[in-house]
């Protein structure tokens, strides 16, 4: 078994919308060296052991369901869990 946490991203090049909000509420609240806020989505996964590599199914997942990779990108991190 695997537990795998998730970090989809807009990519540089997109604007966020989201995050200049919440830069604009940051620097209201007199926070103003705050310079960039990007909004993100954030998933965790457990992860049966299969004949496909974990890495792969990942993979798999993230492109065609979790990210929408023409304006976002996405980074994991696979940790194996002990078996009960």
């Amino acid at each position: 078994m695997h537990f795998v946490k998730v970090y989809v991203t807009y990519k540089e090049s997109v604007l966020d919308p989201q995050g200049e909000a919440v830069k604009g509420a940051v620097h209201r609240l007199g926070y103003t060296e705050v310079e960039e806020i990007r909004i993100g989505k954030y998933f965790e996964m457990k992860v049966a052991a299969s004949d496909k590599p974990v890495e792969a199914m990942v993979e798999e997942v993230c492109d065609k369901l979790l990210a929408n990779v023409n304006m976002e990108t996405y980074r994991y991190e696979i940790q194996k869990m002990e078996e009960a």
